[in-house]
């Protein structure tokens, strides 16, 4: 099981990251196509070669490939709209938020998965990017369409755990860069 592998990679100053990540790997709030896609986008946002890897490994055995590549979608469109919408919220000209954005955004209305396990989605990666607009968007919709705060709350819960581990693995390889260097000079 590749949540293990994942476990397992962790080092033990991290231990509280271990343990969140096997109890968010059994988290009951979201059904499985939720919980594993926002693992899945959430794995891509962190950025870190190591968890992509185990965590597409885990989730491929839990999403459909529609479902799969949705999430994968979800985290490449956050990608951009966190940087222009926080750039638009955080200017100090308000002209830019009454501006079209002039980018293409149309898997947001046709992801191929439930619109709400998309927006879920969206609003995990738009948390570990720090978009304060994006997230308010997408809680309004997730909770427009019956999601319960538990619910937003647990994708967030597995976005703040995703980053910490993509954070600590690459942590961990820029030491190892360090020492091989080291030991080569």
């Amino acid at each position: 099981m590749s949540i293990d592998t994942l476990k397992n990679l962790v080092p033990d100053y991290a231990k509280d990251l271990k343990l969140n990540l096997g109890s968010l790997a059994n988290e009951e709030e979201l059904n499985d196509q939720q919980k594993w896609g926002t693992f899945m986008a959430c794995a891509l946002a962190g950025r870190n070669e190591t968890v992509i890897r185990e965590i597409a490994q885990e989730a491929s055995q839990h999403l459909s490939e529609s479902a799969m590549q949705a999430a994968k979608s979800a985290a490449a469109i956050m990608a951009m709209n966190n940087v222009y919408y926080r750039f638009a919220h955080i200017a100090t000209s308000k002209d830019y938020m009454s501006m079209t954005a002039k980018l293409r955004m149309n898997v947001i209305a046709n992801p191929g998965v439930d619109k709400v396990d998309f927006e879920l989605w969206s609003l995990a990666v738009s948390a570990i990017n720090g978009c304060g607009m994006c997230i308010d968007s997408h809680e309004k919709q997730l909770l427009d369409h019956g999601m319960t705060k538990s619910q937003v709350q647990a994708s967030v819960r597995i976005a703040a755990t995703i980053q910490a581990i993509s954070a600590v693995m690459d942590g961990e390889s820029a030491m190892n860069v360090e020492e091989t260097l080291a030991q080569a000079a």
